[in-house]
């Protein structure tokens, strides 16, 4: 990614012109920059934080100097987002992919008089200035660390929503992470809110496994370690088997293993990127014997408006420390910080303007 100079046009009716503080770097922007179909040049970015500066004449929400998080977008007319479940919108695609405005192909964003790509989830907040709509602006109290409250947009409301709202995790039942990236460390924090009984991370990283721990987590799994069987191993410390399972890694054979160590009546929850075309050996007849569930989960199920408020008042009494999964880095240094959380030395990387 390369830092250049490119002008803005104002907001429209409903949009709000934000100048960012802070943005995360999620693995989404990264699968987009290696070549996920998208239109390029494009502005990446979506788990921003920033500054109202101006709004759109339809705005009524937001004012200049309102500090807020910006999220995912969606068309907010469609049968889901009427049901308060924006992150499966009809037309998501458009509204977060396509790299333009979904009505008229446009964008905010121009050099020299050319149309630069952006609105990327509805903020392309990998800028000192972000166009984006009242409907994806959370508004946050001004005492926060505004800098630090951007992935609460996406990988964190991700992890702890696909506890807390998609699989409803019930006190005293037992669930197992697999991954603790931002995702997976989110759920783990969430599992804790959530009260659940057995709270199992599997991560191959060692400070990981120990962060997890001091986050909520009651046990910790090296899957790479040569001396066990890991579904063996889940099995023991958990009594059994597990009634939830999430998987952030989108690995083929460890969602088979998620499944496997599944209790009957279990449900898995798939928060992971897996490779195009990858696939599933299931045994469908086991599947239904043990009723076992199995769900794709987008963006936790949230409806931002109304979870990442939740998230900050977890925060605010202390049961959901997430800044401790951040690091920053400057803007200038956001290969740098991509760099971080490709090779698993910071979990969430977030770049300071």
């Amino acid at each position: 990614m390369s830092v250049e100079h490119i002008d803005f046009d104002p907001p429209r009716a409903d949009e709000i012109r934000v100048r960012i503080v802070g943005t995360g770097i999620c693995h989404t922007d990264l699968v987009f920059r290696d070549g996920f179909p998208v239109p390029l040049p494009i502005v990446l970015g979506h788990e921003g934080a920033g500054v109202v500066e101006s709004v759109g004449p339809e705005v009524t929400r937001l004012e200049p100097g309102d500090h807020v998080v910006l999220s995912f977008n969606s068309c907010g007319a469609c049968p889901n987002c009427e049901r308060g479940l924006p992150s499966y919108c009809f037309k998501a695609g458009h509204y977060n992919y396509s790299g333009a405005r979904p009505d008229d192909n446009s964008t905010a964003l121009s050099r020299n008089g050319t149309l630069i790509n952006a609105n990327f989830f509805g903020q392309s907040s990998f800028a000192s200035i972000a166009i984006a709509r009242e409907r994806n602006a959370i508004r946050v109290d001004r005492d926060l660390p505004l800098e630090l409250l951007g992935p609460l947009g996406c990988g964190i409301q991700t992890g702890a929503g696909a506890v807390l709202n998609s699989l409803d995790v019930r006190a005293g039942t037992s669930l197992v992470v697999f991954g603790t990236g931002t995702v997976g460390m989110s759920a783990v924090m969430a599992a804790k809110v959530a009260q659940a009984g057995t709270i199992i991370a599997v991560e191959p990283n060692a400070a990981r496994r120990a962060l997890a721990l001091e986050l909520g987590a009651t046990d910790a799994i090296d899957p790479s370690a040569d001396d066990i069987c890991l579904a063996t191993m889940i099995r023991q410390v958990s009594g059994g088997g597990v009634a939830y399972a999430l998987d952030t890694t989108g690995i083929p054979s460890v969602i088979e293993e998620a499944i496997d160590v599944l209790l009957p009546n279990g449900m898995l929850g798939l928060l992971g990127m897996s490779p195009t075309g990858a696939t599933l050996s299931v045994n469908l007849m086991g599947l239904l014997m043990r009723g076992i569930g199995i769900k794709a989960i987008l963006e936790g199920d949230s409806d931002p408006q109304r979870f990442i408020p939740r998230l900050i008042d977890l925060y605010r009494e202390g049961n959901f420390p997430f800044d401790r999964l951040i690091k920053t880095f400057p803007f200038e240094q956001i290969n740098e910080a991509a760099a971080a959380t490709e090779n698993g030395s910071v979990i969430k990387p977030v770049v300071v303007i």
